[in-house]
């Protein structure tokens, strides 16, 4: 007993404390820093840049990755997870701030919390799994253009009093104020991208962000240029963090406005903090605890919540990066929260001289990354209907909200999942196999008995094709098998489909016959009364036994009754 329920919790132990109980090393413990230095500097300027692109401030951004950051490391289901703000929330917090506000986007970051850990906690973690790639890929994209066209003004330093929050109508404001472009700022934006790219190609093992930002800062600095800083419109990063949050003032109508704005953060956190546990598992051969993983997720964006801070999640690069890194447990993500420490204690004065332009251009290559044309070229010669989820997705995130998108393409997804499971299972007209005149009624010609072969689960995606199928069109029989042997499963639309086909049957006086019927499905019908339905003495374990009893009226079974296939009739 103790055992069991020791093997019922233990998947909730965050991977830290495995780690601690395993033990370390000198030698794994500098890995760990080393690595946690490295990602601590690549997540201080996109920490920032993701802030700034989501409406609020630099500061945010950094303390969310720091509280977040320490929680997700510290609490999570795999040794590699660096947690913080991304890409892909960018979208989302905006339009959560500009319909609810800051405090709206507060608390559906609490509410979005709290959904994560019951999701974790009731193991669900494997449920996003199934969400298939077409939709991740054409809401990932979309978020990438989506991020791409807020970062126009800041890169060109175009002179715009309010940006637009709707993708055609920002796209507009951008092109007709084109002609206030400032040189100095585009030069700026542009020599970010450029110092990227380059040491991408040819330094990749040091954080391109970092560098980018960097140059450009002393830039600005060195030859005091007139562009807009962190500190000219943001007053630079407090050294201390901010007090927590009161939530006395909640009210339930808040509550029910926020629900679809808390699920979309629960399931996208979901989904790529996972996804992101999963590249970790190939990078190093790990295998991370979903479970766990959810929890942590939900720990970190309550925490954040409570700070004040953004949405959370597992991040992709800067896992990515980690490992690369040389990191070797949790204890890499938890210094990377230390550098950020460090950061805003003695260099906060230092990031009022960071240009936007200069973070503008970390996000364009963020949104580059994150568009993936090429999955997208890919999926365009996938079949039409893949194609066609991946296109709806992208442009519905695109023109109209990341929330409407996940939730048509999830739904379009299972419609096309349902169609081509229905699309397996069909149904195959057989021969008895016994003499033809032991199956001939003698009076009229007609046949005397019919086989049905059911092949594949009969659930609702197929319940009416069965129902059309077994339309008894032709001469009447007098008896109708139906052969189950190859049916695994059926839902209460399945047993519907199957009590229609029976009384109406019943109505033109041919007797239905079922064989080979699961153990598992004759249990659901005996507590749904199909059974008696049916007649209890017309429900067989096996075809011949079917047939010899109900045909030849014998209870030996036929020795040569075994159905043969005759033709096919697909549902």
């Amino acid at each position: 007993m103790d055992t069991c329920v020791f093997s019922k919790f233990n998947r909730f132990i965050p991977a830290s404390f495995k780690y601690i109980k395993s033990g370390c090393s000198p030698a794994t413990i500098r890995r760990d820093v080393a690595a946690g230095i490295t990602v601590g500097i690549v997540a201080l300027p996109l920490a920032m840049a993701f802030a700034i692109a989501s409406g609020a401030s630099p500061a945010t951004g950094l303390f969310t990755a720091i509280i977040a950051g320490f929680i997700i490391s510290g609490f999570g289901g795999t040794r590699f997870q660096i947690g913080g703000p991304t890409g892909a929330f960018v979208i989302i917090i905006s339009g959560i701030i500009s319909r609810h506000g800051y405090d709206g986007l507060i608390i559906a970051t609490l509410m979005a919390g709290i959904m994560l850990l019951a999701m974790g906690t009731l193991g669900l973690g494997k449920l996003l799994q199934y969400i298939p790639y077409p939709v991740t890929t054409g809401f990932t994209s979309g978020i990438g253009i989506l991020i791409f066209s807020t970062q126009i003004k800041d890169f060109c330093g175009l002179n715009i009093a309010h940006l637009p929050s709707d993708f055609l109508p920002r796209i507009k404001a951008c092109a007709q104020a084109l002609p206030s472009a400032d040189p100095t700022t585009l030069g700026l934006g542009l020599l970010t991208v450029i110092s990227m790219l380059l040491v991408r190609r040819f330094i990749p093992r040091i954080p391109a962000p970092f560098v980018g930002i960097a140059l450009a800062s002393i830039i600005t600095w060195a030859l005091g240029l007139h562009t807009e800083t962190i500190g000219s419109r943001f007053g630079g990063i407090p050294t201390v963090l901010p007090d927590p949050v009161s939530f006395a003032g909640i009210s339930l109508s808040q509550i029910k406005a926020l629900i679809p704005e808390a699920l979309t953060i629960a399931i996208l956190a979901g989904i790529e903090s996972l996804l992101s546990a999963t590249v970790a598992d190939g990078m190093s051969g790990d295998r991370h605890n979903s479970s766990n993983e959810l929890i942590a997720q939900g720990l970190a964006n309550i925490g954040s919540a409570i700070f004040g801070g953004l949405p959370a999640t597992g991040a992709i690069a800067r896992t990515a990066t980690n490992i690369r890194s040389g990191a070797h447990s949790p204890l890499a993500g938890i210094i990377h929260t230390l550098t950020l420490v460090l950061f805003i204690k003695v260099c906060a004065p230092l990031a009022s001289m960071i240009p936007l332009a200069g973070l503008a251009g970390v996000l364009i290559l963020v949104a580059w990354d994150m568009s993936e044309f090429h999955r997208i070229k890919r999926l365009l010669f996938a079949p039409k209907s893949d194609s066609l989820v991946m296109l709806i997705a992208l442009l519905l995130t695109v023109f109209v909200d990341l929330t409407v998108a996940v939730e048509v393409g999830v739904v379009m997804a299972a419609m096309l999942f349902m169609k081509r499971m229905s699309q397996l299972t069909d149904i195959h007209s057989l021969d008895t196999g016994l003499p033809r005149e032991e199956i001939i009624n003698r009076k009229n010609g007609n046949e005397k008995v019919v086989v049905y072969e059911i092949n594949g689960p009969m659930f609702f995606g197929m319940a009416q094709r069965f129902v059309d199928v077994m339309s008894f069109t032709r001469k009447k029989p007098e008896v109708i098998v139906l052969c189950m042997r190859n049916v695994p499963t059926m839902d209460a639309t399945g047993i519907e489909a199957l009590e229609t086909v029976i009384r109406r049957a019943h109505t033109q006086n041919i007797k239905i016959v079922l064989s080979g019927v699961h153990p598992r499905i004759e249990k659901i019908m005996s507590r749904l009364g199909t059974d008696k339905l049916v007649g209890p003495e017309n429900i067989f374990p096996d075809f011949s036994t079917a047939v010899a009893k109900t045909v030849l009226h014998t209870d030996s079974p036929y020795p040569q009754c075994t159905p043969t296939a005759q033709n096919t009739t697909h549902a």
